[in-house]
């Protein structure tokens, strides 16, 4: 099970030659609840544990040699004798459960305040200057499912022009709109628009396009969702590692997470498969630096959608795969597999969860050692600081230590 890991000790002054720091983000895979789940309705949330329970067993013997079934009670995952990772797991510090707020704590900006949310629907006061942006009405402007509101309002949207608007219970403003009547570009100058709308009290986290295409009874939505994220408020680990002249590629929706702050590459991404097979490429071309990866499909497609079986395949497909990322790292390289929140897909609703992430350090300098639990996601940035050798951030406490990359 589970222990407890060393105590962090004082910053190294120097670390072994790191040249080359890879960051895997599973998007929304939580490991149980956080202690203060109750607060946002996810007391007995688990979407790791709760997947293997509710589909036999997972069949992940990467992650598991890892020590991923260490960090919780997985069916068909158990905790090895020897594992051949640093592991461990970390608690959000920041308030809430949103995809912005986790990635930029792990990045050492750690929120003192939430993202404003709206369940009932947006006022006035931002619907109506939306609409003279458009120059046409809003449909829904209620907290639903993605998927859900577009099977009752497409057809309606189809008829009319007016864009789907609709949040969730993250800090979302999202718009959708079929690419046969609202050209993609159109679609995109309104979120643009919008997210110069929401600002002050109104600012969301995200804006969100959510194009889609089909005919009613059967729409489905495209790969050519874009994210309009709030910019940081400070700098972050990606701004400091850019401005010391190292290179930061942005895979998948790490770019628009950060509002393009700190990213001196971005790599859109269709879906997981093409995320993984854009980081094998980029390990051929960029041999220094920050790789950060997003997979979105596991919150997007199953998490949200509570398709069990689909995120448990997911996974062993992601587990896979992995096996390619490892064969084209160096000696030099480590790499980080994290998540940014839960989404239990066995829970009654379709919304993020607050609960723990794994933290899995892989790499030939890295010493498999039990990592304990993280007090904040920061520690990760503070310790890829650490590696690639620039300052130390404002928040976290680096690991580097503990891995054994002192010198």
């Amino acid at each position: 099970m589970f222990m407890t890991g060393p105590t962090p000790g004082p910053e190294p002054k120097e670390v072994n030659s790191i040249e080359r720091v890879i960051i895997i983000v599973l998007d929304s895979l939580g490991v149980g609840a956080l202690p203060d789940a109750s607060l946002y309705g996810d007391e007995g949330s688990n979407t790791l544990a709760n997947i293997g329970k509710a589909t036999g067993g997972l069949n992940v013997p990467l992650l598991q040699s890892f020590g991923l079934g260490c960090l919780t009670d997985v069916e068909g995952v158990p905790c090895p004798e020897r594992a051949s990772a640093a592991f461990g797991k970390m608690a959000e510090r920041s308030p809430g459960k949103d995809t912005t707020t986790g990635h930029w704590e792990m990045m050492g900006l750690i929120l003192d305040k939430p993202f404003p949310l709206f369940p009932e629907g947006f006022p006035p006061a931002v619907t109506e200057p939306f609409e003279q942006l458009t120059g046409r009405g809003v449909l829904g402007n209620i907290r639903a499912s993605g998927t859900e509101i577009i099977d009752r309002l497409g057809e309606e949207h189809l008829r009319t022009g007016c864009p789907i608007v609709y949040t969730s219970a993250d800090s979302v403003f999202q718009i959708a709109a079929h690419e046969e009547v609202v050209p993609l570009a159109e679609l995109y100058a309104w979120c643009e628009g919008a997210r110069r709308l929401l600002r002050g009290e109104f600012a969301v986290g995200r804006v969100i396009a959510r194009p889609f295409t089909g005919v009613p009874g059967s729409f489905r939505r495209t790969a050519n969702r874009k994210d309009y994220s709030l910019p940081p408020p400070r700098q972050t680990v990606l701004d400091m590692l850019s401005a010391a002249g190292q290179e930061v590629v942005g895979i998948g929706k790490i770019p628009d997470i950060f509002a393009g702050r700190g990213i001196t590459v971005s790599l859109h991404t269709e879906n997981n498969d093409d995320g993984m097979i854009r980081l094998q490429a980029a390990l051929s071309r960029f041999p220094r630096g920050l790789l950060f990866t997003n997979l979105v499909d596991f919150d997007m497609i199953y998490g949200h959608r509570n398709d069990v079986a689909g995120y448990g395949h997911a996974l062993e497909r992601f587990d896979a795969q992995l096996a390619l990322v490892l064969s084209g790292m160096k000696e030099q390289d480590i790499l980080f597999i994290v998540a940014d929140h839960g989404c239990d897909p066995t829970f009654p609703h379709t919304d993020h969860t607050r609960e723990y992430v794994p933290l899995l350090a892989i790499g030939n300098k890295v010493r498999p050692v039990p990592l304990g639990t993280r007090e904040t996601f920061a520690d990760v940035g503070a310790t890829v600081a650490c590696l690639l050798r620039i300052a130390r951030p404002a928040a976290g406490t680096s690991f580097c230590c503990e891995m054994g990359l002192c010198q």
